[in-house]
This record gives structure tokens, C-alpha cells and sequence, in this order.
């Protein structure tokens, strides 16, 4: 039966439209606003004020779906999938989707962040609510046509049929739904019907990586710009005294040399030229701080660690008394280096200043503080900023920070040109940002054969741990618990390093944990689940981990990686963690070689939600779990004299081929919403692999790189 809808022509900021010139329709979405119905949207897009997460979406006549991804794309394929949760409430062919990277919007955007392993978390309901939203607007343009109740309309893949069999692609109701009042009883669809989502996706951008399209910051080149190459000082705590480029100038292709602060630039036309002009420059440094060495940093965080000095961030019971009445105490001391994030590609950043606008164009994970950074450091407005995103090789926290954006910045304003800042290798980790040496001291005390108390301390190089860490297990499962903290401030730069403080926390807690174990003489699987079953039905508001889901991932990682059940001559190693939201537990299998222990294969069960792409989630798994053991078993960058004493790959040793193990990733079947997947697989196989080192060698490794603390004579023995 037919009726006669009457729909309402009006324009909401819950989803704002606009007719394009190409007889298109463009879509935006906006949740916070949805609640303000008396904010008018501009017809002009460029005007749109957006205040919270907002996807795009532009829909042409003939059905063909473009998607702008706002978010930075590192390496984690959120350009893939945060574009495929808005095509399947979209309910059109993935084929028939074109994804765009957009372009740093705040108007428009918000939490244009690629860190903390959040994209996909934050943007579930979101940008399924914009497409769904989308779709029943579509719908009921069709409906208005046939004059019809919208009930009766159904979709597939960009088609609209009702009851009677006719048929509309989006494209030929695109005009009239734009002009629509926004609809408000959209319905998600249950996970058991997606068609998209869970399914594998290639990413988006393959093509163009395989055939060498230009994506990344170091492919992006304008006319008449100019390369820079920065010197900085050779050691932390120097600053510049003077310097002379007279022979600099002289070189060919080279056009200025420009000193900001204490760096010089080098401005070339081509890059090989802007670098060897900087390596002929002649500098003379002078201390202004002190010169800090490894040794000097040892002592420091010893110093901390063993002293009274603590901020209390988490504590439960009564420690003290715990183990004053204990029957028997653990205590064990782990230690990591600094560490550089080695991206494939170094840092590099396009920067055009000028008199009425400025264009950054470049790599970074931190679009929008950037461009107020700039705006800042040369006292402009930041509307008259314009950052463009191109795909990351590779971040790991380092493009968090964006002082090489800064430096083109500078530079540019200063030359007066269109310039692009280039690290080599060598200047990416000597003037990088690094992972904190750290030190942890662990203690639990045992009375009657159980664990009566837990007490954790951090010493640490700059900064402790964020907030939410002291809630990860084991709080809530042993009754007297503390996480006390402490921190040397240096003059070496540290920040963000990927799954900060827990990619070595995880290691060392579970290290502990099969000691402890081997201690209260019970089986290593045995002393969590226990332990988990105290948490469980736990109402502190504080605790960040479910029991019940970190229980389902241990069980999960015994079946199928056969633990104790393995031939001879394979020793396990078992390890489990929580952070960035997600669930992992992983075991590594060794095998002896010549008297060295080879790390075969790794397990791991992962909790992370629905899987969005499970390409490119077992992607993410595998490269975090390759990453975290090239640092664990490798990674070591010292100082002297505030002198990083590795600056290419010759002296520091990431991760080869040869060294990589069999990878055999299972994920929960969950209808949960997807949490973080890019960072939580590198914490925990640290723990893994120095616990299959103690079965394989009875070796027990408390400091990293394993590889340096590993007695060879012995194994060889």
C-alpha cells in the first residue's frame, strides 16, 4: 500500500550536504552536533564548523563513492579501514569506493591523530552512524519518488529496490536526497549481516606502493623548491659558538645557507648537494649543559630506584606489611636502553611561507598541534595555515613531535623559499627522539606458598609512565599492590616510542612472573589464571583490564600454540598483556642452534574487537610482534659525552630477515567494538622470548638488548 510521505526540506549539522557542481553530494558528520538544532550550516563547505570526529563522503550520478579519511596514515591502514565502516552502513560495493586522504580540517575534524592505537576505537560509532545516516537519507529520497513509506525500500551494494521491483542507484536520487531533511531513524546493521567489515581488504594505497607512485613526504616536490639540510649539534647539551660557510657557497647547486638558533641549513637544489654542503661546513660547538654518558645515566636511575623518592601512582593494602610478614620475597631489576624509532623514511617536511599564507605539506602524526606550533614560532594566524597529509614510512611516535615541520618552517620564513628539510640516516638518529632508558624494580612477597604483595618501581629517563598503566594487570588480583615512580630530567630528547613504557614493562612484569612462578614451584599459565580469578567481579572503576578477556586469550594462546605438549628439543615461552585497550597473549617457541638459541615461532591470541580487515590486522600483529623482538633481542643505543654512539645501520642492528620467526596470529571471535591493534602485540613477546630463553638455557635476562646480556661461553660450553 502506497502513502504519501511529506519530508521536511531542510539542512541540520548532524549531517551537513551540500549539492557539488558535478550534480554530487557531499556528506559530513558530526555526533555533538546533532544536539543543536539551531546551528544553521553554511552552503558554502569550505565555511562548515565541525566540533567533534567527522567523516566525508562525496557520492557522484553515477553511483561512485569517494570517502575522505581525515586521520594520518602511518603504516596502520586506518586510510583502509576507517572508510570501510562507512561504506558497509553505507551499504555500497567496496569496488565502487574511491578513498581520498584528506587534509588537516579542524573546522571540519577533530582528532586528526595517528597515536595511542585509537583511530578505529574512536571512530566505530561514528563513522558507521555517518553512513547508515546516509543510506536512509538516499532511502528516503527514493521512497519521496515512488511515494512510498521508506519501510518498504530496501539496499544493496548502491541500489535501492522497493516491494514492486523498481530499482534506484544512489547517483540518480543524489540531487533530491541532499535537499532531504536529515533522517533520525537510521539503523546500524548487526554485525552478522556486514559485508565489509570482517572481510580482507588490500589496502588502498598498494598499487601506488608497488608501482612507486608518489605518496610519501619524500616524494613530494613543487617548482622552485628548494632542499635543506640541517646542521645540528653533534652532541646534547652543545650549542653553536660560531661557524664559517664561505666554502659552502661556493659549492655547486647550493643557494644559501641559512643559521637558525643553533642549526645552520644548507639550501640546495637537490638533495645530494644540500648534504655534502652541509658536511663541509665549518662549526665550532661549546657545552652548555652537561655531557651525560650511559654510565652516567645507570648511576642515576640506580640512584632513583634505590632511593626514597617516589610519586605514588596506584596503591592498594598495605605493601609494607606484606612483605615485613612474608615468608619469602622475589625481587629483580630490569633495565632497557634509549632506543631510535628508525623509520624507513626519515623525517622530512615541505614548508612554503609566505606573506598571506603558509603550506605545510609532509609527514606527521600530529597535524593540527603542528600548525599551531608554526603559528606560534613565526607569530602568524593559524588560519593561514594549509597542512597537507601525505602516507608515513613508518612513525612510531617520532612524527608525534613534527620539529622537523618546524625546522622547513623556520628555514622557509628565513630564505624566503619554498623548502623541504631532509634528515639523512645519520641525522635521524643522532638528532632524534628517543625511547627512555628505564629502569624497573619488581618485588612481590609470598606468605604460605601464595602471593601476598606486589611493588613496582620506575626510575626513568624524563618522564614515568601515563596514568593508566598502574591498572593494567596484575592490579585488582593481588591484594597489596603499589606502582611508585621517578625520573631523571636529561637533556636528551625522549618521547613517545611505540606502545610507550609498556614495550619494556611487559617484558620485565612478565619475565617476573615466570620466576615467580618457578618460585611458588606452580605452572606458569597456573599463577595468572588464579590471580585473574581475584579480579573478576571487581567494581574498582580504576582497573583497565577484563579478567574474563585476558583469561580467554591465555586459553586461546595454550591450545593452539601446544603449550607443553611440544617435541623435544622446542622451549616455550609464555607471556600476556593488556594495553591501548586490547588483550594479547603470545608464546614463543626456541629452538638451539650451534649453542644459540633461534626463535622459531611466536603464538599470539588477540582480544581487539570486531576485526575490521583481518589483512591488515594479522599485518599489524605480525609487525608488532617482529618489532618488538628485533628491539628486545638487538636494540642498544648508548652515549658518550652526550654523543649517541650508533648513528647508522652498521652499528645498530634492527630486526633481519634471516631472525624472523613463523607468526601463527588467532583472533577472539567478538562482536565487541574494535580496540587498538597497532601497539599491543610488541609489549608482551619481550617476556616471551626471555622466558623461552630461560627454558632453552636456564639463562634469566633481565636487561635489554638480550643479545648483549646472553652468556655465549656458557651455551657454547
Amino acid at each position: 500500500m502506497k502513502t504519501n510521505n511529506k519530508y521536511n526540506f531542510s539542512r541540520r549539522s548532524f549531517l551537513k550536504t551540500s549539492t557539488l557542481a558535478s550534480g554530487g553530494m557531499l556528506i559530513g558528520f558530526n555526533l555533538f552536533n546533532a544536539c543543536k538544532p539551531e546551528v544553521e550550516p553554511p552552503i558554502d563547505l569550505s565555511l562548515l564548523n565541525y566540533n567533534d570526529f567527522n567523516a566525508f563522503i562525496k557520492i557522484s550520478d553515477d553511483g561512485k563513492v569517494t570517502i575522505f579519511s581525515p586521520n594520518p596514515e602511518i603504516g596502520q591502514g586506518v586510510k583502509t579501514s576507517m572508510p570501510m565502516l562507512i561504506a558497509e552502513e553505507l551499504d555500497v560495493a567496496w569496488k565502487d569506493v574511491q578513498v581520498v586522504q584528506g587534509i588537516l580540517d579542524t573546522k571540519n575534524y577533530s582528532r586528526q591523530v595517528a597515536g595511542g592505537s585509537q583511530s578505529i576505537r574512536s571512530g566505530w560509532e561514528p563513522l558507521r552512524q555517518t553512513g547508515a545516516t546516509t543510506r536512509q537519507m538516499l532511502v528516503n529520497a527514493a521512497a519521496t519518488r515512488w511515494n512510498i513509506s521508506p519501510s518498504e525500500c530496501k539496499t544493496k551494494e548502491g541500489v535501492i529496490t522497493n516491494s514492486n521491483g523498481d530499482k534506484l542507484g544512489y547517483g540518480e536520487v543524489v540531487k533530491e536526497a541532499a535537499l532531504l531533511e536529515v533522517p533520525e531513524d537510521y539503523k546500524l546493521k548487526d554485525p552478522k549481516d556486514f559485508t565489509i567489515i570482517g572481510k580482507d581488504a588490500i589496502n588502498v594505497d598498494m598499487a601506488k606502493i608497488i608501482t612507486g607512485k608518489p605518496l610519501y613526504g619524500l616524494d613530494y616536490k613543487v617548482e622552485g623548491m628548494l632542499i635543506a639540510s640541517v646542521l645540528r649539534p653533534p652532541a646534547f647539551g652543545q650549542v653553536l659558538e660560531s661557524f664559517d660557510d664561505t666554502n659552502v657557497r661556493a659549492l655547486p647547486n647550493v643557494k644559501n645557507v641559512v643559521k637558525f638558533g643553533n642549526k645552520i641549513a644548507v639550501l640546495a637544489t637537490d638533495t645530494w648537494s644540500a648534504m655534502k654542503g652541509k658536511n663541509a661546513l665549518k662549526a665550532v660547538w661549546k657545552q652548555d649543559s652537561q655531557a651525560e654518558s650511559t654510565i652516567f645515566h645507570d648511576e642515576k636511575l640506580l640512584e632513583l630506584l634505590n632511593g626514597e623518592k617516589f610519586e605514588t601512582l596506584r596503591k592498594d593494602g598495605d605493601v609494607k606489611k606484606a612483605f615485613a610478614e612474608a615468608d619469602k620475597v622475589l625481587e629483580r631489576v630490569f633495565e632497557t636502553p634509549f632506543l631510535p624509532h628508525n623509520c624507513l623514511e626519515p623525517m622530512n617536511f615541505f614548508a612554503h611561507v609566505q606573506t598571506d599564507k603558509i603550506e605545510l605539506v609532509g609527514p606527521i602524526q600530529t597535524p593540527e598541534w603542528t600548525a599551531n606550533r608554526v603559528a606560534t614560532l613565526l607569530g602568524r594566524d593559524v588560519n593561514e595555515i594549509t597542512l597537507q597529509m601525505t602516507r608515513m614510512g613508518g612513525g612510531f611516535g617520532r612524527r608525534l613531535y613534527g620539529d622537523f615541520a618546524l625546522e622547513a618552517a623556520e628555514v622557509s620564513h628565513l630564505a624566503k623559499a619554498p623548502v623541504k628539510v631532509v634528515f639523512s640516516r645519520e641525522d635521524d638518529m643522532s638528532a632524534g627522539t628517543y625511547k627512555p632508558a628505564i629502569k624497573y624494580k619488581i618485588s612481590a612477597s609470598i606468605k604460605d606458598n601464595k602471593v601476598t604483595g606486589y611493588h613496582l618501581k620506575e626510575a626513568a629517563v624524563n618522564g614515568n609512565m601515563y596514568g593508566l598503566i598502574p591498572n593494567f594487570f596484575p592490579a585488582g588480583s593481588i591484594e597489596n599492590y603499589q606502582v611508585d615512580v621517578a625520573n631523571y630530567q636529561s637533556n636528551i630528547t625522549t618521547g613517545a616510542w611505540r606502545a610507550p613504557y609498556t614495550n619494556f614493562l611487559a617484558s620485565a612484569e612478565q619475565s617476573f612472573f615466570d620466576e615467580l612462578a618457578e618460585v611458588l614451584e606452580t605452572d606458569r599459565i597456573k599463577l595468572h589464571i588464579d590471580l585473574l580469578q581475584k579480579a573478576k567481579g571487581s567494581t574498582d572503576e580504576r582497573m583497565q583490564y577484563s579478567p574474563e578477556r585476558l583469561e580467554a586469550v591465555i586459553n586461546k594462546v595454550v591450545e593452539k600454540s601446544n603449550w607443553g605438549k611440544v617435541k623435544e628439543g622446542i622451549y616455550q615461552g609464555f607471556s600476556v598483556y593488556y594495553c591501548h585497550n586490547t588483550h594479547v597473549a603470545e608464546v614463543a617457541d626456541i629452538e638451539m642452534e650451534n649453542g644459540f638459541p633461534i626463535i622459531k615461532k611466536v603464538t599470539c591470541a588477540v582480544d581487539c574487537g570486531i576485526v575490521v580487515n583481518p589483512t591488515g590486522a594479522k599485518n599489524q600483529v605480525v609487525g608488532g610482534i617482529l618489532d618488538g623482538i628485533g628491539h628486545a633481542m638487538y636494540g642498544d643505543l648508548t652515549f658518550v659525552d652526550g654523543i649517541p654512539q650508533s648513528n647508522n645501520f652498521n652499528s645498530f642492528q634492527l630486526i633481519r630477515i634471516n631472525q624472523t620467526p613463523e607468526v601463527d596470529v588467532h583472533f577472539i571471535e567478538s562482536n565487541e567494538a574494535p580496540t587498538g591493534l597497532g601497539e599491543p602485540t610488541l609489549p608482551p613477546v619481550g617476556g616471551a622470548i626471555a622466558n623461552a630463553i630461560y627454558a632453552a638455557t636456564g639463562q634469566r635476562l633481565t636487561n635489554q638488548p638480550y643479545i648483549n646480556n646472553l652468556k655465549l661461553e656458557e651455551l657454547a660450553g
